[in-house]
């Protein structure tokens, strides 16, 4: 079992897998609730800002463009690992600074669904290479009103990649997550 950290909390994720090559990641989402939750992920720049349109990976664009992110598909009902995402770590441009993980709840205004009502979300990172769990980010803020936040990143520094619990929720839903990283 990995590290489980709380926000703001980082871990070395090479120096979690110990001997074993650390290259390809799974960030899995998982949750309890009967919610429709959807993980993306934003290859970032120094500045927080998307490196281009195509570097948002979703349910509608499943694979970046270095292939470096893929997104497995749209879970709609919950249970264990819900929805992944795949990382080769390799195949990050170098210009990126972070890869962020976004979670929001789709149709959650028409459905009165927020982060206040979905229970047991987490997110954790797995070393592919042989399927151990290198750290896990449990939410428990009070999401009250909130239907997307910022649940996590992994980012570079030097040679190591690292993982940090952000767990910041996000104004506007997807929408105003879409903005603040530079995307229309």
């Amino acid at each position: 079992m990995g590290i489980n950290l709380n926000k703001g909390g980082t871990i070395n994720l090479a120096k979690e897998a110990g001997p074993t090559p650390l290259d390809h990641v799974q960030v899995a989402l998982g949750w309890d609730t009967e919610a429709d939750l959807d993980a993306s992920a934003v290859i970032c720049g120094p500045g927080g800002k998307a490196l281009s349109p195509l570097d948002f990976v979703f349910y509608n664009n499943l694979l970046s463009p270095t292939g470096a992110i893929q997104h497995m598909g749209d879970e709609r009902t919950g249970g264990g690992d819900a929805e992944q995402l795949n990382v080769q770590l390799s195949l990050v441009p170098n210009q990126a600074a972070s890869v962020r993980f976004l979670v929001s709840i789709h149709n959650a205004q028409a459905l009165g669904v927020h982060f206040g009502v979905v229970s047991g979300a987490y997110i954790r990172v797995v070393n592919s290479t042989d399927s151990s769990e290198l750290a896990r980010y449990s939410l428990t803020e009070n999401g009250d009103g909130q239907d997307c936040l910022i649940f996590g990143e992994l980012y570079r520094d030097g040679a190591d990649w690292h993982f940090r619990a952000i767990g910041e929720f996000i104004a506007g839903g997807l929408a105003g997550a879409v903005a603040a990283h530079g995307l229309s």
